[in-house]
């Protein structure tokens, strides 16, 4: 029996995830605008679009868009010398380059980064979201930007929050986080699996109405524990309808002939849709089913987010790996909760602003940090470990680039870390060697793989070399498809030198070739090209 999909189906899932990622969303939208520089307003558009738009167009069950920390530094650099306005005549450009992406069906690109550096990536998202939202969950009162997963702090260093931790402790705000962990711990370990009814209340929600609660109590009560007005959520408070569409800012269309406008939209739709791939591919692996985004169309759904939010003074959109492991962990079912969470997010922006900002940050941190362990548990680590170095090393490399660094950094180094990996594999498995003694007389055949590269000579020219004089040798072909030339011009060296060494040489047959045809070759060089693939060989004349 087919499973019911429908939008009503799933509800009892997708409305306290959605929940749950507004309250993650929300400070992410303010501090990513923060930090790059640009109106807070221009945040929570991208958010709202992120949300509406793209989770509709989008078919990702779990993935969530909006503004995203990996842009940050591009807009900040560009806001320095670029008028907001043509900033975002970029966004919608950079918006068109990716339908253009998506129609050239150039998702598939995400396909092909190995899965221990995307396991890597997320553990390495996982620890930073943990390290930077352990200054904000115990007190840090400095210039608010935001818990996200990278911080840009004064030096950007991600472990600028380590000092913070050490350096900045509030009761009001130690109070509410050790109560809002201790909700977020029972929920985890025990109330869920005792009690049904707490699987469709989640523990974020009520530890962000527990956070405003003691807020409240401690004001009345405790001033002395209160928390001041830099550790509430800020959002902007429009005054009217008028002062509330106020805010919206339109691209300056003047500047379409600017060519650095078009330097920058690539730029953005670069970054953005490299960041979006991986999240999908990250986002994917989270998914309790497996389900599998079409990468070509989740590229079309953040151009058109793009187009949108550069349109009404948005920041430019990627899909986001926090608020998609959130939206994961908080039990969604589809992507109604994204949806959803955009929905939510305009109506609190729009009528609640000064509800939102009773919302605490140290409570929010702790949401945040229970999200960073998840990510990166030791269990994980162990399960990578024991798959084997060749999937331990790019997956902890892939850690170190993204915790010391940047995400594209430590993405690109895993990368390679696995690309060498693989090179590595490939040079040892070109070939299998069998000796044996019968009747006196040495016996050695050396079985090549089914592709044979130029990555494998070295391997195969040692192995030839320590063949002993006197020895019968069997180089077996039967399961080739291709040997490449500089390989067979290496064991034709062998061949003519072999009578020299007393080593008798006979060749199989390679894969194709007709069982009635020789099964010994001659020495003679063009009697390789029964090596190549079988759709390479010319026709017998």
């Amino acid at each position: 029996m087919k499973k019911n999909t429908s939008f009503f189906s799933t509800l009892k899932q997708d409305i306290p995830a959605s929940i749950v990622v507004l309250f993650v969303a929300l400070p992410l939208c303010l501090g990513i605008a923060l930090a790059s520089g640009a109106p807070l307003f221009s945040g929570l558009i991208a958010g709202i679009i992120g949300g509406i738009l793209v989770g509709a167009i989008s078919d990702s069950s779990h993935g969530v868009s909006g503004p995203a920390a990996g842009l940050a530094v591009i807009i900040l650099t560009t806001l320095v010398t670029m008028p907001f306005e043509t900033f975002l005549l970029a966004v919608v450009i950079a918006g068109i380059f990716q339908i253009i992406l998506g129609l050239l069906r150039a998702g598939i690109i995400g396909y092909y980064f190995p899965l221990s550096a995307v396991n890597g990536m997320l553990a390495g998202i996982g620890i930073i979201i943990f390290i930077k939202q352990l200054p904000f969950a115990l007190g840090y009162d400095g210039e608010w930007k935001g818990p996200d997963f990278y911080e840009y702090m004064s030096d950007g260093s991600t472990f600028t929050a380590i000092s913070l931790f050490f350096e900045h402790i509030t009761t009001g705000a130690l109070i509410i986080a050790a109560v809002s962990m201790g909700i977020l711990l029972l929920w985890e370990l025990y109330l869920t699996k005792k009690y049904n009814i707490f699987r469709l209340i989640q523990g974020p929600i009520v530890v962000v109405v527990a956070g405003i609660i003691c807020q409240l109590i401690t004001k009345s009560f405790f001033p002395q524990y209160n928390l001041g007005q830099e550790f509430l959520v800020h959002v902007p408070v429009a005054s009217g309808v008028t002062s509330f569409f106020g805010q919206f800012t339109f691209p300056d269309f003047s500047q379409i002939g600017n060519k650095e406008v078009y330097v920058l939209a690539a730029t953005i739709a670069l970054v953005a849709s490299l960041e979006t791939l991986l999240c999908v591919e990250a986002t994917d692996k989270l998914d309790p089913h497996r389900r599998i985004t079409s990468t070509n169309r989740e590229l079309f759904a953040q151009g058109t987010g793009n187009i949108l939010s550069g349109m009404i003074g948005g920041l430019a959109i990627t899909q986001v790996i926090v608020r998609s492991s959130a939206n994961v962990q908080a039990g969604a079912a589809s992507k109604v909760s994204a949806i959803l969470h955009g929905v939510f997010l305009l109506i609190c922006i729009a009528f609640v602003p000064k509800i939102l900002n009773l919302i605490p940050l140290p409570a929010l941190a702790c949401i945040l940090l229970m999200v960073g362990y998840k990510l990166a548990k030791p269990s994980l680590f162990t399960k990578q470990y024991r798959l084997g170095w060749d999937q331990f090393v790019p997956f902890i490399v892939t850690i170190l680039g993204i915790v010391f660094e940047d995400l594209l950094i430590g993405l690109a180094l895993g990368c390679c870390v696995g690309a060498a990996t693989i090179l590595l594999r490939n040079y040892k498995n070109s070939h299998f060697l069998h000796m044996e003694t019968s009747a006196g007389e040495k016996q050695v055949k050396i079985s090549l793989s089914e592709d044979v590269t130029f990555l494998n000579k070295g391997a195969i020219i040692r192995e030839l070399a320590k063949i002993p004089s006197g020895t019968y040798l069997t180089i077996d072909m039967s399961k080739c498809y291709s040997i490449d030339y500089d390989v067979r011009e290496a064991i034709e060296d062998f061949i003519t030198n072999a009578d020299d060494r007393n080593i008798n040489v006979k060749m199989t047959q390679p894969i194709g070739k007709s069982a009635s045809r020789e099964a010994i070759y001659s020495k003679r060089l063009d009697k390789w090209i029964y090596a190549l693939p079988v759709q390479n060989k010319p026709s017998k004349g």
